[in-house]
Parts: C-alpha cells; sequence; structure tokens
C-alpha cells in the first residue's frame, strides 16, 4: 500500500488474529517466566574467564536501550506523521532490541556479578532514585508492551492508543535511564 493511501486510511490491516485469552494468558506467562529468570538468574554468578572484559555485556546493553529510545522516538515522530506501518516496523524493532538487551543483560549479571556505585553526597542519591525507578519501571513494563503490541497487531487501535499513552514513556523511561545508570556506574567496575 502506497503512503498516500496509508495516510487516507489511517488504519492498518490486522497482522494477527484476535484472541484475547490465548493472548492474555501467554502475555502474562511471559511476564512472569522474564520477571523470575532475571531476579533469579541475577543472583548467580558464574566465574567464568571468557577471555575478554566481562563489562563489555553493560556497554551493548548502553547501546541497545539508545538504539531503543531512537526506535520509540522515531515510532511517535512517525504515527503523528500517520506512518503507520513505519510506526509499526519501528515498535517491532524496539521490541527485537529489547530482546537483545534481556539476553545481554542476563549475561553481564551472570559473568559480573553486582558492581557497588562508588560515588557519594547528591549524586549517591541521585544515581539510586535513578536505578531504583529504571528497575522498578523495567520490572513492570513487560505486561505493557506486549499489550500494546497486541492491541495494535489486532488493529485494536483505539485500545492501543490507550495502552500506548501509558506504556510509551514508561518504556522510553527505562531505556534513557538504563543509558544513565550505565554512564554513572560503569567507572566503578573493577
Amino acid at each position: 500500500m502506497s503512503y498516500s493511501r496509508e495516510h487516507k486510511r489511517g488504519k492498518l490491516p490486522p497482522a494477527i488474529e484476535k484472541n484475547d485469552k490465548l493472548a492474555y494468558i501467554l502475555i502474562f506467562a511471559v511476564s512472569i517466566i522474564v520477571f523470575v529468570a532475571v531476579a533469579f538468574l541475577s543472583r548467580i554468578e558464574l566465574n567464568i574467564n571468557l577471555g575478554f572484559d566481562k563489562h563489555i555485556f553493560a556497554r551493548f546493553n548502553a547501546l541497545i536501550n539508545t538504539f531503543v529510545a531512537l526506535l520509540l522516538l522515531g515510532a511517535l515522530f512517525a504515527v503523528k506523521d500517520k506512518r503507520y506501518r513505519t510506526h509499526k516496523k519501528l515498535m517491532l524493532w524496539a521490541i527485537g532490541f529489547s530482546v537483545m538487551f534481556l539476553v545481554s543483560y542476563i549475561c553481564h549479571h551472570l559473568f559480573t556479578g553486582e558492581t557497588s556505585y562508588g560515588g557519594s553526597g547528591l549524586v549517591k542519591i541521585v544515581y539510586y532514585f535513578i536505578l531504583i525507578t529504571h528497575i522498578i519501571l523495567a520490572g513492570l513494563i513487560l505486561p505493557f508492551i506486549l499489550f500494546t503490541a497486541y492491541r495494535g497487531l489486532t488493529a485494536e487501535f483505539h485500545k492501543h492508543k490507550k495502552l500506548a499513552r501509558i506504556t510509551w514513556p514508561l518504556w522510553l523511561y527505562v531505556a534513557v535511564t538504563g543509558v544513565i545508570v550505565f554512564l554513572m556506574i560503569s567507572p566503578y567496575y573493577s
């Protein structure tokens, strides 16, 4: 479909068949499994010599979060300009990069363990505020992302838009604060 026809219609056809019961089960199952896996695996440290700097995963995570933030911004501009196919592609890329982030995040914590923040004073308070809000929202955002994507892929655009008004800014916050946390903690990697 050409840009002008897409622009005039204002909608894309459903990409998947609507099945709310199955969607709820899958979204909640995936969200719980990911949450439990991250919580469990972040407490395990594998003392393995990988032959390279293990904090490369943290750098990769910051790069991925940067890409996710840029994709989210691009998707916002695309939908505001009624370029719905572009919006859909950018959002699916953002989800794909977020999956890559999750794998890399788990690897980083498996191979490096925890790093203590070495700053002090007001900077330390700011760091922990950003870190705590980042962790809480990162733990809560996955089902929102999946439900928002589901509503968009089933062409339920009214519900999609309503959810996106909550999901998008929280997801952007998580992506941006992920980069900020990396920049603030990386000087203390041993």
